[in-house]
C-alpha cells in the first residue's frame, strides 16, 4: 500500500468529520471534542487549524484515509494523527508519521497518548518517541480522567 502526504482539501474534511465520529475510534483517541458531532465546532476547528499547523491529508492508495499534524509552540510542538478504523494495523499510521517526521526537521517533538492505547504507541515508538512521563487528563470520549502517557522525539 502506498501512503502519501498531501496539503489538506476542503474536500478532505468531510472525511476528517466522519472519521471523528467513529464511536470506536472515537473512545480509543480518547482525548477529543467534547462534541464531535457539532458539525460548526468541527469547522472552526479545521479553520484555526489549517492557518496555525503543519497539517497534511494522509492517502494510502490514492484515498483519504486521515491526517497527520505538528502544532504548538516552537520547543513544545506536538504530533498528532488519525487514521480510518478500516486502516488500523496496516502500516498506514507509521508511514504516515515519518512522513510528516520528514517534513519537520525540529526537535525536540512531543505526543501524547491514553495510555492503554497500544496501537498509537506502537505508532510513536516505532518513529522514535520515548516515554518520559505519564500523566492524567480529562478524556471528554470516555467521559472520565484516564492515563496518558508524554511522549518525547530527540531525533
Amino acid at each position: 500500500m502506498q501512503v502519501v502526504l498531501r496539503e489538506v482539501h476542503d474536500s478532505d474534511l468531510p472525511v476528517f468529520y466522519r472519521q471523528l465520529n467513529d464511536p470506536e475510534a472515537l473512545r480509543m483517541a480518547a482525548f477529543t471534542p467534547p462534541d464531535p458531532a457539532d458539525h460548526d465546532a468541527f469547522e472552526e476547528h479545521w479553520r484555526r487549524v489549517r492557518s496555525t499547523a503543519l497539517v497534511r491529508t494522509v492517502l494510502a492508495d490514492g484515498d483519504v484515509v486521515g491526517h497527520a499534524a505538528v502544532y504548538g509552540e516552537p520547543g513544545e510542538r506536538e504530533v498528532t494523527y488519525w487514521v480510518d478504523r478500516a486502516y488500523w494495523g496496516r502500516g498506514v499510521a507509521t508511514a504516515a508519521l515519518r512522513g510528516l517526521l520528514n517534513e519537520v526537521a525540529e526537535r525536540p517533538l512531543y505526543a501524547r497518548a491514553a495510555a492503554d492505547n497500544a496501537g498509537s504507541l506502537r505508532v510513536l515508538e516505532k518513529c522514535g518517541f520515548r516515554t518520559t512521563a505519564e500523566a492524567t487528563g480529562y478524556a471528554p470520549a470516555r467521559g472520565e480522567e484516564i492515563d496518558e502517557l508524554v511522549l518525547r522525539l530527540e531525533e
